[in-house]
């Protein structure tokens, strides 16, 4: 164990902040959710660019809080879902940030998109794209699996859950890069206000199709469920904050979990292995991935009154952030936690998706396309090698990859 790793047993506990997004940059996160699992499940952070808050660390205080909307609010208005307060007057109205009713009845709006039926007529489209975009990688050549593959599938599909025009689909990208950039590192991108600015493109190009597809009749994409709803007559902000939802529901989360799943299965030769050996084990290997990249690392609650978690007292309004990274490695609950195991038992029993109300609605399709990805790889013989370190994503919030140069062989 080097310095760094040492660090989290080092400092003193009160003072770890595990919103800094350096330590999942660095990929030492996990080292400081293990102490915090170990020693303070229940932990206070009083000092932090968000201000002081709480963490929560293990699976089934998480589970517990999902299934207790009455006692932790996602509103908002009192906060919303992530540890940065929104600006007043600049609060994202979404269902993700709403809580039942409100939450219920805009959710059932977009949710038959992703309805059974729906993705079993969605699965020759998604082959159709997997197959070309690895009919087009080259072979011997240095790529970014994270460009060519991880993105354009998922911006592929974005394009086609939208109907949006194709050749434009990469501002789909663009436009879910600028919703969840940390504004201390992304440049021009630096302040909220400047966020609001650049994805007045977004609302603009939204606003025109949303208009063309309420005066044709119904069809089966989001922006005519939209026009045809009474969402329809959302303010600017709500339909905005409606569309980055979507957008980064269905590009960040699948996108990331297909690259943390190839780098997995290159750093664990021998899991791999037995995946060439019995293709049937795709089924039980992407909820594997997907538990072990958990792409989403928190959510976060408020409190609307005074609770106890493990005998510990949190406030009235206090925000309390659910660590879906750290609960998904908790041993209590997930034997052998911190292996990538591609015959789990259980692969399913993960918090990738969130629980209860908020679960994800686009799970199954996020399913879907891992799965289709990883039939298509083994059908065709690839093999992969990993030509440099992979640079992650630099954010607390999103657990990802910004580059991963790979050469593809057979």
């Amino acid at each position: 164990m080097n310095a760094n790793q040492l660090a989290p047993y080092d400092i003193d506990i009160d003072a770890i902040d595990v919103s800094q997004p350096e330590y999942f940059q660095n990929d030492t996160i996990g080292l400081y959710f293990e102490r915090l699992r170990q020693e303070r499940p229940v932990h206070y952070c009083a000092e932090s660019r968000f201000g002081p808050y709480w963490s929560i660390t293990k699976f089934n205080d998480i589970m517990a809080i999902e299934k207790d909307p009455g006692n932790f609010s996602s509103d908002a208005y009192l906060g919303g879902i992530q540890l940065t307060d929104f600006p007043k007057g600049m609060e994202r109205a979404n269902f993700i940030n709403m809580d039942p009713p409100e939450h219920d009845a805009q959710r059932k709006i977009v949710s038959p998109i992703v309805a059974p039926s729906n993705l079993t007529n969605m699965e020759g489209t998604i082959r159709g794209h997997v197959i070309e975009i690895l009919e087009q990688l080259p072979h011997g050549e240095v790529i970014d699996w994270v460009d060519k593959v991880s993105i354009e599938l998922t911006t592929r599909m974005l394009a086609t859950l939208f109907d949006f025009p194709f050749e434009q689909r990469r501002k789909l990208t663009y436009w879910s890069e600028v919703a969840s950039a940390d504004l201390r590192t992304s440049g021009e991108i630096n302040t909220e206000a400047k966020r609001i600015e650049a994805l007045g493109e977004c609302l603009s190009t939204f606003k025109k199709l949303l208009i063309e597809r309420a005066n044709q009749p119904p069809k089966g994409d989001l922006v005519s469920m939209l026009a045809h709803s009474p969402m329809v007559n959302m303010d600017d902000q709500q339909f905005l904050s409606t569309l980055i939802l979507l957008i980064i529901g269905g590009n960040d989360t699948t996108r990331n979990s297909i690259s943390g799943g190839l780098l997995a299965l290159m750093q664990n030769p021998n899991e791999l292995a037995k995946l060439k050996a019995d293709p049937s084990l795709v089924k039980s290997l992407v909820p594997e991935i997907i538990r072990w990249q958990t792409p989403l690392t928190h959510m976060r609650r408020t409190t609307t009154r005074e609770v106890q978690i493990r005998g510990v007292t949190i406030p009235a309004g206090a925000k309390v952030a659910m660590w879906y990274l750290s609960g998904n490695r908790d041993e209590q609950v997930i034997e052998d936690a911190d292996h990538f195991i591609v015959d789990r038992k259980n692969p399913r029993h993960h918090l990738s998706f969130g629980f209860g109300i908020h679960r994800c609605v686009g799970n199954r399709l996020a399913e879907m396309q891992i799965r289709i990805l990883w039939e298509e790889i083994l059908a065709r013989g690839l093999s992969f090698e990993l030509m440099g370190e992979p640079k992650r994503t630099y954010s607390h919030v999103i657990h990802g990859f910004a580059t991963m140069p790979v050469k593809l062989g057979r």
